[in-house]
């Protein structure tokens, strides 16, 4: 039974909810949720991207990712666009005042890699991030 209790799966699972419940408990006093921090690291990587691309991102249905979107343009923090090649779509983009809350995430991840890799040397951890890329790609080449 332990076997499937450390299955890679499992590990992986249980890595990434104890990852989002830090990320969420350190956040606090930020009108930010979880998936609302994720969407706005995913513009950053890649500002113009059109709402079903980053609901692919995501892994979240296109309505969801629709109210996601709205709740952070009524705050002021992503903009819609008309996309250029397809009238019926929309590019989002970063407002300028998104900045000040990647700044924010992006401590409060660092604080979180720090914890998780506690005990693991720089050598480990390197090999350790480059295993998951290589899992990660090979997953989504299937």
């Amino acid at each position: 039974m332990d076997r499937l209790k450390d299955g890679l799966g499992f590990l992986l699972a249980d890595v990434s909810r104890l990852a989002r419940r830090a990320f969420e408990q350190r956040i606090e006093g930020s009108s930010l949720t979880h998936a609302q921090a994720r969407a706005l690291v995913y513009l950053s990587r890649s500002e113009g991207l059109r709402q079903v691309e980053l609901a692919e991102l995501l892994d979240v249905q296109p309505i969801t990712l629709t109210r996601l979107v709205d709740q952070l343009a009524d705050t002021g923090l992503v903009e819609r666009r008309p996309d250029p090649a397809d009238r019926r779509a929309h590019q989002l983009f970063l407002t300028a005042a998104a900045r000040a809350h990647l700044m924010a995430i992006e401590e409060v991840a660092l604080s979180i890699r720090t914890d998780a890799l506690r005990g693991i040397d720089a050598h480990q951890a390197a090999i350790l991030l480059a295993v998951l890329r290589k899992m990660r790609d090979n997953l989504a080449r299937r």
